[in-house]
């Protein structure tokens, strides 16, 4: 597979550097937890080896006159330093979009979000460990849906825009109120705070079962039912009457793609209490419709086409960067936040094969710090247990416990971790990497590109 210099950026992955400040950036980290601690050499060799199995992960992000573009990166990814979860320098990390570190028998993937989405990153992610433990332990791999073996040739779609497909196809997005957010005492900027939940797989999925819904469906519908509750004390609250749930979709299931780079939406899962509060059975039976509506492929295309035929208007594909980006950036600050009170996260159950499972012991997914939002909520379900990772930029965790005693009313008893397991990392200073690009003019033809 030849490899172009440079390529587009996705339709989805357009807001994230035109957003990015020293204090803000959408990153988020995965992590797995072995049997043993970390070689770091051995670490370092795997990642070597796994990249060029991920072509699309060796692109970094670069200015152009009329957009960002990903250009092709020439120099090895290393090993960094284990550090906490905020915005890194791009260039000072060898023009990588991601870190990746070790600390004890724990591995992290920090990721910005304009390189990948969740599914794309574990899939990287369990694809290095299982090289890792290929070379430390000699353990037998069998590559399949997580797993990628490094010795193949890339395939050619994996590296594809999957918004390509939706340009020139009629879209229109929904006309959506603000939302109420949960309040707190913001932290100082690169504060983080956390807290860790951990579930038996069965009993939340028999429970689920109990009450005809998913495992996602469930854990939404109580996250909203304990917002409701948090709302009630709010003097407030009647300014703004709708609480709402950012749920993300992978796309690629539902329109048979093999893309690893960005290919997702969202769908809002919402609670008008401007005519009273709902019982948690009410709300369930709301987030289950609701979800089930706004999935509908015919839905998901109409608000993918809308956002994709604004990047491919003429008009503003002829407006420089320098104006774009700032006026991107406005949009974001005063909006983008501004429809949904909370982002939850399911990247689902990942399994593995017998010779990689007997050496992972965890998996998590969590998210950074939001914009406007008081938080997140990220979960990933391995090895019989479902674990929830909240984070958040607020001191109180008021919504947090809350959500834990709601789940115990409902015979669902989880472990709770502060910090979570994610965000315990031993800190250190990593050495500034330069980017190595492909020689070239100048003024290269793609800094052209609209």
């Amino acid at each position: 597979m030849t490899l172009p210099e440079w390529t587009r950026l996705e339709n989805s992955a357009i807001i994230y550097p035109s957003c990015k400040t020293r204090k803000y950036a959408a990153v988020y980290r995965m992590s797995v937890t072995l049997d043993c601690n970390v070689d770091e050499a051995t670490l370092d060799a795997s990642v070597k080896s796994v990249i060029k199995r991920f072509p699309s992960f060796r692109y970094t992000l670069r200015r152009g006159i009329f957009w960002w573009f990903l250009n092709r990166l020439e120099n090895d990814p290393a090993v960094c330093s284990s550090a906490d979860l905020k915005p890194f320098d791009i260039k000072a990390n060898g023009g990588y979009m991601f870190k990746l570190s070790c600390t004890g028998a724990r591995i992290d993937l920090d990721v910005f979000h304009a390189l990948t989405d969740g599914t794309g990153a574990m899939t990287f992610l369990l694809s290095v460990v299982a090289e890792y433990l290929k070379l430390s332990a000699g353990a037998k791999v069998q590559y399949g849906k997580w797993l990628f073996n490094p010795e193949e040739e890339p395939v050619e779609q994996e590296m594809e825009d999957g918004f390509d497909s939706f340009s020139g196809t009629k879209g229109s997005l929904d006309q959506e109120t603000p939302a109420w957010h949960i309040k707190g005492r913001d932290e100082k900027a690169g504060v983080l705070n956390s807290m860790g939940v951990s579930i038996e797989l069965d009993q939340v999925r028999a429970k689920a079962r109990e009450l005809d819904c998913t495992l996602t469906e469930l854990m939404s519908a109580v996250m909203l039912y304990s917002m409701q509750e948090l709302r009630s004390k709010d003097a407030s609250r009647r300014k703004k009457s709708s609480i709402r749930m950012e749920l993300p979709v992978n796309l690629r299931p539902i329109f048979g793609s093999s893309t690893l780079r960005n290919f997702s939406s969202y769908v809002y899962l919402g609670l008008d209490l401007s005519n009273g509060d709902y019982s948690l059975e009410d709300v369930l039976s709301e987030v289950k419709y609701q979800k089930r509506l706004f999935m509908q492929p015919a839905r998901l295309t109409r608000r993918i086409a809308a956002n994709v035929s604004l990047e491919d208007n003429l008009a503003i594909r002829c407006i420089p960067l320098f104006i774009k980006r700032p006026v991107i950036n406005i949009i974001n600050h005063m909006k983008g936040d501004k429809y949904a009170t909370y982002t939850f996260s399911n990247l689902g159950n990942i399994e593995l094969p017998e010779g990689v499972r007997e050496h992972v012991k965890d998996i998590h997914f969590i998210l950074g710090r939001t914009r406007k939002r008081s938080g997140s909520c990220a979960c990933v379900s391995y090895g019989g247990k479902l674990n929830l990772d909240f984070s958040r930029k607020i001191a109180e965790d008021d919504f947090e416990r809350i959500f834990v005693r709601n789940l115990r009313s409902l015979g669902i008893w989880a472990t709770v971790l502060v910090p979570s397991v994610p965000l315990t990392p031993a800190r250190g200073y990593d050495k500034r990497m330069r980017p190595v690009y492909r020689g070239g003019s100048l003024i290269p033809k793609f800094l052209l590109t609209f």
